[in-house]
């Protein structure tokens, strides 16, 4: 796997990874309808392309194929992730995080924040995010429910993304 910034030639497929990542979410998380409303058909190739050429997301290439994606706002807003059904439970979005955080340190983001789905919810509480609040968002009048939550970046998280990045790397602590 190897973890790149956006290209222009990757709109089309970033476009069909996310309507697949959606349509592929259990129906007992969320409805057809409410899946329909989400990732709509036809795919939006040339708002998507608007869309990537202003986020550039980072995202994870496998095989010549992008396996998965994420955004990251110079505020430390977290837009979207979002893994191919293909790649996922491979370590693709774990991946891309730990990249977007060495990034957000890079930049001094203080704080990173993201509204996740019921679906990507359970990943950012395992990376120590907080829910804020829960949502209700309406989209082509059907009712999405997502949390808007948050994680502080302190010098102790810093040493922790350190520490992982060492013992990642098989050496010793």
């Amino acid at each position: 796997m190897n973890i790149t910034t956006y290209t222009d030639d990757k709109a089309k497929e970033i476009a069909e990874l996310f309507y697949q990542a959606v349509h592929a979410i259990a129906p007992s998380v969320y409805s057809a309808e409410q899946k329909a409303a989400w990732a709509s058909s036809p795919i939006d190739y040339a708002g998507w392309s608007s869309r990537l050429n202003k986020t550039k997301p980072f995202i994870a290439i496998i095989d010549n194929h992008v396996a998965g994606f994420i955004e990251l706002s110079a505020e430390g807003y977290i837009d979207c992730t979002y893994t191919h059904p293909n790649h996922q439970g491979q370590g693709v979005a774990s991946a891309l995080y730990e990249h977007l955080l060495a990034q957000a340190k890079i930049s001094g983001i203080k704080r990173l924040s993201v509204d996740a789905s019921l679906i990507a919810k359970p990943f950012f509480e395992r990376r120590g995010f907080s829910i804020i609040k829960k949502n209700e968002v309406q989209r082509n009048g059907v009712c999405l429910v997502n949390f808007s939550m948050e994680k502080h970046l302190t010098p102790s998280a810093q040493l922790e993304l350190d520490r992982r990045k060492v013992t990642s790397r098989g050496e010793q602590r």
